[in-house]
């Protein structure tokens, strides 16, 4: 999930035209309900279940809030969330350092995901099974950037292999094809995505989760801190109201997947028992002692593997980034 990324540095851009465009935007109200774009960063799926089961059966409009879901690119999402443009966003966790780095005043709201959801799958038999099996294979990659090589650089990091011991080959979201046609010794993936679509169609697969190896922030719900400033009940409106959905989502997945048909077009059609497994796949990666809590070691985690990339030219005040704050 969240795999529309461009480069980071064209967030400056972004913002630019943002800001050019008029600042200190605030939420709109209309009737006594405010009205609020949320960008998720990915096409309609079963794994924003728990959004449209809040929209669904009221919780957003019973907190005085109206959601249009926006499906646009995670760093538009960013860059505007950052220029104060919307107030919303769904975005993966390795983008809140990147963007505070670059003076986007952006704030993690809400841990959504608890387990970073990147890994790498191989076909079973191939003798891969740990990082260091990866050393002189070819790794296909969707792109050198956003969650998945942030996820594989921390996996290499963690497992103390050096991160050009294999051969990364940048092929798009084409991580099923290019196993099955065996073009690629392993793959970046989404461990509750690419590897169920595998499965289904009979191979079996070793999976390497970077969660395994290392705790790193994950995806969830950023603001900004003119909004925490100014509308501190909005956001933890939108905390609780989502995090109700998230609730009922862990506790009834088939009712919740039946509202996704109401918004992803086509599930109806889909093959029904690969997106169920989906959606359970999801849930595990949801799940918490507390939802919604972000973990400060996850955070400072994060920090270091972005650090260490290069990605990052000097350490940032990571406490900053995210707030457990608004939590119910």
């Amino acid at each position: 999930m969240l795999r529309r990324t461009i480069p980071f540095l064209l967030l400056v851009g972004l913002v630019l035209a943002a800001c050019s465009a008029g600042s200190g935007a605030t939420p709109t109200p209309t009737a006594d309900v405010i009205h609020v774009r949320l960008p998720m960063g990915y096409i309609p799926n079963v794994q924003f279940a728990p959004f449209y089961l809040a929209v669904e059966r009221g919780y957003f409009r019973e907190a005085g809030i109206e959601i249009e879901f926006d499906y646009s690119w995670e760093t538009d999402a960013v860059a505007l969330v950052g220029a104060n443009e919307l107030q919303f966003a769904i975005v993966s966790g390795e983008q809140v350092p990147l963007a505070r780095s670059q003076g986007l005043p952006i704030v993690y709201v809400l841990a959504w995901w608890q387990n970073y959801p990147v890994g790498v799958a191989a076909p079973a038999g191939s003798g891969i099974q740990t990082p260091a099996d990866l050393a002189g294979m070819r790794v296909g990659i969707p792109c050198l950037c956003g969650a998945s090589y942030v996820g594989y650089q921390a996996l290499m990091s963690a497992a103390g292999v050096p991160a050009d011991a294999a051969t990364l080959d940048v092929i798009g979201y084409n991580q099923v094809e290019a196993l099955t046609a065996g073009t690629e010794d392993a793959v970046v993936i989404y461990v509750n995505n690419e590897p169920i679509q595998l499965r289904a169609q009979g191979m079996d697969l070793e999976i390497i989760r970077v969660a395994d190896y290392l705790r790193l922030a994950s995806n969830g719900m950023i603001t900004n801190e003119q909004t925490i400033a100014e509308h501190p009940e909005l956001v933890r409106a939108m905390v609780a109201a989502s995090l109700r959905g998230l609730q009922d989502t862990m506790d009834d997945p088939e009712a919740a997947f039946e509202i996704c048909k109401h918004f992803v077009e086509g599930l109806d059609q889909a093959d029904q028992a690969v997106q169920r497994q989906v959606l359970a796949a999801s849930i595990e990666l949801w799940r918490a002692d507390r939802l919604g809590y972000s973990d400060p070691q996850a955070w400072e985690n994060m920090l270091q593997v972005l650090l260490a990339m290069g990605s990052l030219a000097q350490p940032i005040d990571i406490t900053l980034a995210y707030s457990n704050d608004f939590l119910p």
